[in-house]
């Protein structure tokens, strides 16, 4: 499968695919400053929790390049712009924090500035190669979820246009295709910017996946239906007890789900995994002007862009390490062990 929602250009800029456009364009922008990178991840013209890391760090390097002088101070306060730009996703996070460590060991050894630049793009370039396998390894260990035959229901887009490879939660289903198994999946709109409706609908169909778009409130009409045989969602942050934020909807998804008896499964990377946040209480939920929500003129909008499922719900959480079962503060643990 190949993925090319970004890259680099050959002067140094990042070239990201503008994802508020599709399904009705593929329209490629180029950022050359933090405040393009900024703009581009607020926007949701990259979106999706590891991409989001992946191209802060990519941004990161590309603003550096130009950059006169490239001081120490600029760069911690670079990494400061962009790590605000969206509180909920910690690969954002992680990402940056690589990109920090680097860019002070560059300082400390008094290296040059094209050295140090090169230092930075290497070390965008593996969180990206990293990203790339840890998708590899989820679909790999995700697929044997999935028989011939099999329907998934996904929320939002968890899929390549999400990550820096097949992506997290559609990525079993593209192993299982692979293999030579006929999976279909059912993907829920994904209110209020349709991201599952534009995105996932979009990539699958690109890659001849049988899909169907249900509107959210259809969900549970669906699963009564017994047209599901799983639900797998992604994440952009797993807490220690693996309670996980998710685009909102993903919540009652799981409620509905687990009334149904139908298997309840989180995809995600170990970088979006945050030990240092206890539970789901801890985690900070982006909310987004009312502006892109379509009510009536006067009326109050409350638009969070993330909800939390808590541990309790989730069947398993698919990772780069395997499939991991309650109780998952352990079994969450014993990954960075």
């Amino acid at each position: 499968m190949r993925v090319d929602w970004i890259g680099w250009t050959p002067e140094g800029a990042v070239v990201y695919l503008d994802q508020t456009l599709l399904p009705t364009q593929e329209t490629y922008r180029e950022a050359h400053t933090i405040e393009d990178m900024i703009e581009a991840i607020q926007a949701l013209r990259v979106r999706g929790a590891p991409l989001i890391g992946i191209s802060a760090a990519m941004g990161l390097t590309a603003a550096a390049a130009e950059q006169q002088p490239l001081t120490l101070e600029w760069l911690e306060g670079a990494v400061a712009l962009l790590g605000a730009s969206r509180p909920t996703a910690v690969n954002l996070v992680w990402a940056l924090d690589r990109m920090s460590r680097v860019a002070e060991a560059a300082f400390e050894s008094g290296v040059g500035r094209d050295v140090l630049v090169e230092a930075l793009r290497s070390e965008a370039q593996k969180i990206w190669d990293e990203d790339t396998a840890m998708c590899r390894a989820i679909g790999e260990a995700g697929a044997e979820l999935l028989s011939h035959g099999a329907t998934v229901m996904t929320h939002c887009n968890a899929g390549a246009l999400a990550t820096g490879g097949i992506g997290t939660a559609l990525a079993p289903v593209y192993v299982a295709q692979e293999q030579g198994k006929t999976v279909e999946v059912i993907s829920c709109e994904t209110r209020p910017l349709r991201q599952g409706a534009r995105l996932t609908c979009w990539e699958l169909s690109k890659q001849g996946v049988p899909v169907t778009c249900v509107v959210d409130g259809a969900a549970g009409a669906v699963m009564a239906m017994g047209k599901i045989d799983l639900v797998i969602t992604g994440a952009d942050r797993i807490a220690a007890n693996g309670d996980s934020a998710n685009k909102i909807g993903t919540y009652g998804l799981a409620v509905l789900a687990n009334a149904h008896g139908i298997p309840f499964y989180i995809a995600a990377p170990r970088s979006t995994m945050d030990l240092s946040t206890p539970s789901g209480a801890d985690i900070p939920i982006e909310e987004r002007s009312g502006l892109e929500v379509d009510a009536a003129p006067g009326a109050g909008v409350f638009n969070p862009a993330f909800d939390v499922t808590p541990a309790s719900y989730i069947k398993g959480i698919i990772t780069d390490r395997g499939i991991i079962d309650p109780p998952y503060t352990e079994s969450i643990a014993a990954l960075f062990t």
